[in-house]
């Protein structure tokens, strides 16, 4: 076999080889964010159950400003926590499709409607 034989086929392989670690990576990324879920889910349960924990404390005394901060504290990292969880949910660039199928799509509905009208205007 010559060298230029063997060239197609390497390329193939390489291009195989290159989507093979693509997607290694791709998985790997998914694996990270499931982990991810898996323990904020579980950060989420511990704080919950301290900030009722910090509220019966209040409701029995006048809280101290240390149960306050932490109450503070407690709320601000269950929100950071909801943004995480709800941040690979929605990207902006999930909506990349739909926008370029609209703008095809809505584009051809224009262009349709612009030769039909002319064609009764004549």
């Amino acid at each position: 076999m010559s060298d230029s034989e063997k060239t197609p086929e390497s390329a193939t392989e390489l291009n195989i080889e290159e989507a093979i670690l693509q997607l290694e990576a791709q998985l790997e990324k998914v694996k990270q964010r499931h982990q991810q879920i898996i323990n904020d889910k579980q950060r989420k349960e511990e704080l919950i159950n301290r900030k009722e924990q910090l509220k019966t404390l209040k409701a029995e005394n006048n809280p101290p400003d240390s149960l306050k901060s932490e109450l503070k504290y407690i709320e601000e990292e269950l929100n950071e926590i909801e943004v995480r969880l709800e941040s690979e949910l929605f990207k902006w660039s999930s909506l990349s499709e739909p926008f370029w199928q609209i703008v095809r799509f809505g584009g051809i509905g224009i262009l349709i409607g612009w030769i039909l009208k002319t064609m009764t205007i004549n």
